[in-house]
């Protein structure tokens, strides 16, 4: 039996999922307009776009388990928890009650 191939297998999938992950909160930080993160008071979008990219590299290159990884995966968590939705009221893209001529 080859438990540990599975288990490292597992994490291969992981990894790809946070790369993945990473590759979204990137994409998600370079369409957001820059004047949400000053209007919600969070780092500049140049910024977020600097930790997000070295984030994705480094989660690209060396995994999670990695020194690298761990602090890579904090700043993804941080965009989507905190800053994402920070930025996406102080723009007005909260969804649901935004149609395509302004709020209903």
């Amino acid at each position: 039996m080859d438990l540990l191939g599975g288990f490292g297998e597992i994490l291969g999938w992981v990894s790809l999922a946070l790369v993945l992950f990473a590759v979204f909160t990137f994409v998600d930080a370079l369409v957001r307009p820059a004047e949400g993160y000053v209007a919600a008071g969070k780092l500049t979008k140049a910024t977020w776009l600097v930790i997000l990219g070295v984030s994705t590299v480094a989660l690209f290159l060396f995994g999670f388990m990695h020194l690298l990884g761990l602090p890579a995966v904090v700043a993804v968590l941080v965009y989507l928890v905190d800053v994402r939705p920070a930025v996406r009221n102080a723009t007005g893209g909260s969804g649901g009650s935004v149609g395509p001529y302004g709020p209903w």
